[in-house]
């Protein structure tokens, strides 16, 4: 579905507070805001310490956090980049700042603001989704040369026309004011999903599959295939062992994962709860093993009881042999 909010006048040249810096080619253009913003990125985060090979497929950590305000800790997001493309799994919190961080820390263009253009969502919960307004609106500003696409569970597109319409007169000024943006480059394309194959381009195959994601009727994972690799993410799910058949042989299974230990120590509901919504770091690694994939990472990490990173990584290896990793934000594999 194309989303609008109403028919507003499109202007010839595409404009951001005033100027739009030239690109190279094959990139969008960026704003005038960006390169007086790059200075003070660059002091902020490390620059990348190797080249990133752009024929392989990249995965980056932008956010690995639950509800929880932990400042180190940005909403769930994670970039698969192959192609030039990157292709977004939901966008919590600060989606778009994260994505700017990490492509000064990976090197890779597609994760500039400007460039973002594809999502896939999980689920509409909000800590996986409060950042799509920003994902619509920020690239925008930014110089985004291409409408947004986004697949997600039913509700996506109800979702997506409440935002425009709360953000209305924000976009009404830009289109219509001195920065003369353009209005169809706001067109959000959207697709309610079902599980099987959803999208398919010359470098990325993206298959959906359903999880128990307690009392949602529509929660899915997402696995992602290119040429040189296959991908997992396993999106917010209660324990679900025809995971193990959906990633076999996968080279990396990226799963969120609570610390068993904790959770036996938290009151009954508490436990009802986790139980159902999530899955433990001990359950991930079985099903890991199971699957016999390459390497676990795991994201969305709840310590219930103050388990450190390291013990729920051994949690994981109780089972699984393969390399595990704890995932961080702007974490590159």
């Amino acid at each position: 579905m194309r989303h609008h909010i109403e028919t507003l006048p499109t202007v010839a040249f595409l404009l951001a507070l005033g100027g739009c810096v030239a690109a190279p080619s094959g990139e969008a253009p960026a704003s005038s805001f960006e390169g007086a913003e790059t200075e003070a990125a660059a002091q902020a985060v490390p620059p990348a310490t190797e080249p990133r090979d752009p024929s392989r497929t990249w995965v980056v950590l932008l956010g690995t956090g639950t509800p929880g305000a932990e400042p180190d800790r940005f909403g769930p997001a994670t970039a698969v980049v192959a192609g030039g493309t990157a292709y977004l799994i939901d966008a919590g919190p600060g989606v778009v700042r994260r994505a700017a961080a990490g492509a000064i820390v990976s090197g890779l263009p597609a994760l500039r603001p400007q460039n973002l253009r594809m999502a896939f969502f999980t689920h509409l919960h909000s800590d996986h989704t409060i950042g799509y307004p920003d994902l619509i609106l920020s690239p925008w500003v930014l110089g985004r040369s291409v409408p947004l696409q986004v697949f997600g569970p039913p509700g996506l597109d109800a979702m997506t026309t409440a935002l425009l319409d709360a953000y209305r007169e924000d976009i009404r000024v830009r289109v219509e004011g001195p920065e003369q943006l353009r209005r169809d480059l706001l067109a959000v394309e959207t697709r309610e999903i079902e599980p099987g194959l959803i999208y398919e381009d010359p470098v990325m195959r993206v298959e959906a599959f359903a999880v128990p994601h307690g009392t949602w009727n529509q929660a899915f994972g997402f696995k992602l295939t290119t040429a040189d690799r296959t991908i997992v993410i396993s999106g917010d799910t209660g324990p679900f062992d025809g995971l193990v058949d959906i990633a076999s042989g996968a080279d990396v299974l990226i799963h969120e994962a609570y610390g068993a230990e904790g959770l036996r120590l938290r009151d009954p509901g508490v436990q009802r709860y986790h139980g159902t919504f999530h899955t433990s770091a001990i359950k991930v690694g079985e099903i890991a093993a199971e699957a016999g994939v390459g390497m676990v990472i795991l994201t969305h990490q709840l310590h219930l009881a103050g388990e450190t990173p390291d013990e729920m990584v051994d949690q994981v290896r109780l089972s699984f042999d393969g390399e595990v990793v704890y995932g961080r934000d702007l974490d590159i594999f």
